[in-house]
């Protein structure tokens, strides 16, 4: 929700204006920024004259909202608008260097760290919503809540899903019949325009096209890797999707992290790749089986992404004039 507009906001919930109206925050001509983008615009001495406390104001909304909900009798079911990590320790019985992590939908958080430091025992914490029953003492929250059994113990309310770096299909099924077959199974009134949705999507981030009539099993790793993160995305009742090394992947890393951001997923995302990590709001690192610290992407941090996102353009564009088979010349540098 932190990166959705507040035209957005008020379309999903419209009741939300209430929460404005009570805190005194007139929004008329900013409904196309963000909650955020509208609270930066007031200067430091409007805050203060206004009483109005921006970290408050922003994590207090998706609070209201439930609430909101739970009033008016509104079904929620599978709903995740946050998750809180609190700390255990590393294999030595360290305690983790941080007290708690709250991430919210629609927020991207890197994992960077020694391969075997411990990033899958974390995804499996999270996945299981551990609750100091694991061997790294862990404990997680859902919505500021010790989690329902749902999340814990039944095989329909999976809280992760999981897009490893392999994704090879076995199935002697098309396309179509791969993701009519998901589509039935979520219960979808209207599977063909889903389906229809789910290949576009597809499409737009694979190097190489495909279509419906294509066989899963002929599909190159790029390909496979597209279909199911836009199955993931527009599909999937999973609130929470980890990637492990999208870099690997063949596809447009940027417009994959994009899509599964705007379909209100919190994504985590283990990688070795500084421009990957730094796209990232915060990044989780992990050392000897524990989490060391969490790093905030600072606006150094920002502007230096800015230099790497220009080189990966120019290596991408590389990339593609080799496959064509053309000879690259200096002036691919502009």
């Amino acid at each position: 929700m932190t990166n959705w507009t507040i035209s957005r906001i008020l379309e999903e919930y419209p009741y939300s204006m209430s929460y404005f109206e009570q805190n005194k925050l007139d929004i008329t001509g900013f409904e196309n920024q963000t909650l955020e983008e509208y609270l930066d615009h007031f200067s430091e001495v409007e805050l203060e004259d206004q009483a109005i406390d921006k970290e408050k104001v922003l994590s207090d909304l998706p609070v209201y909202i439930e609430q909101m909900q739970a009033f008016l009798g509104i079904e929620k079911k599978n709903q995740v608008l946050s998750l809180t990590i609190f700390a255990g320790h590393d294999k030595s019985g360290v305690t983790e260097g941080f007290e708690e992590l709250t991430i919210h939908t629609s927020q991207i958080i890197s994992i960077v760290g020694p391969t075997g430091s411990g990033k899958s025992r974390l995804l499996a914490d999270i996945e299981w919503a551990a609750q100091n029953d694991t061997p790294t003492g862990r404990s997680i929250r859902i919505n500021g809540d010790v989690p329902d059994n749902k999340w814990r113990f039944s095989s329909n309310n999976r809280l992760v899903a999981q897009l490893s770096q392999n994704m090879n299909f076995v199935m002697d099924l098309t396309v179509q019949d791969f993701l009519n077959m998901h589509a039935v199974s979520r219960l979808v009134e209207d599977p063909q325009s889903v389906i229809n949705e789910i290949i576009k999507a597809a499409n737009n981030l694979a190097g190489e096209k495909f279509d419906l009539t294509t066989p899963v099993t002929s599909l190159s790793g790029g390909q496979s890797r597209a279909l199911m993160i836009a199955d993931t995305a527009i599909l999937s009742s999973s609130p929470i999707v980890l990637i492990d090394e999208i870099e690997n992947a063949g596809i447009d890393r940027k417009k994959a992290l994009e899509l599964l951001v705007t379909s209100d997923k919190i994504v985590l995302m283990a990688t070795h790749d500084p421009l990957l990590a730094l796209m990232a709001d915060k990044r989780i690192v992990i050392k000897n089986g524990g989490i060391s610290k969490v790093i905030h992407t600072s606006d150094e941090e920002k502007e230096l992404l800015k230099e790497l996102e220009k080189m990966d353009t120019l290596i991408q564009h590389a990339r593609q004039e080799l496959r064509k088979g053309s000879n690259l010349t200096s002036d691919l540098l502009g």
